[in-house]
């Protein structure tokens, strides 16, 4: 089984993408230099917008969960990278604010994947610098289970 959610969002000026071991993009529409997992804000959905069956399937401790973030300066130019995670029964897809993907096993109702294979800080720079000139991202996630 594949599902998919797909959520947009823009790049704020205060991204920096340094956190080693999450990413986050969130609803918000203002960013801290503080929070150095945040790739983007104003993200059109949140968690709690799901549907079931991707919530469901997520729960799927053997699902692998993508999550693909894909940003679009201002002059075209695009810059794509995935992140690999898992599922997990206790995620519970009920924030209505944030989307976090951690590389731990840590879940709250913000969290999105764990296990994942990188967090904010190994983003490729281009990427990073996209968003932080304002880019508009996609985010993408898609859960498999078998």
């Amino acid at each position: 089984m594949r599902e998919r959610e797909v959520v947009r969002a823009r790049g704020h000026e205060n991204v920096t993408a340094r956190h080693d071991s999450t990413f986050e993009v969130t609803s918000d529409d203002w960013l801290t230099p503080a929070g150095d997992c945040i790739l983007a804000v104003e993200a059109d959905r949140v968690p709690a917008d799901f549907e079931d069956a991707f919530v469901e399937a997520c729960r799927d401790p053997d699902a692998t969960i993508t999550a693909t973030l894909t940003a679009t300066a201002e002059d075209g130019e695009t810059y794509e990278t995935t992140i690999s995670g898992r599922g997990d029964p206790d995620l519970s897809f009920e924030n209505e604010r944030s989307h976090v993907g951690r590389t731990s096993d840590y879940v709250d109702d913000r969290t999105v994947l764990v296990g994942g294979d990188a967090a904010a800080g190994d983003l490729d720079r281009d990427l990073v610098d996209a968003l932080a000139d304002g880019a508009d991202l996609r985010f993408e996630l898609v859960v498999e289970t078998e």
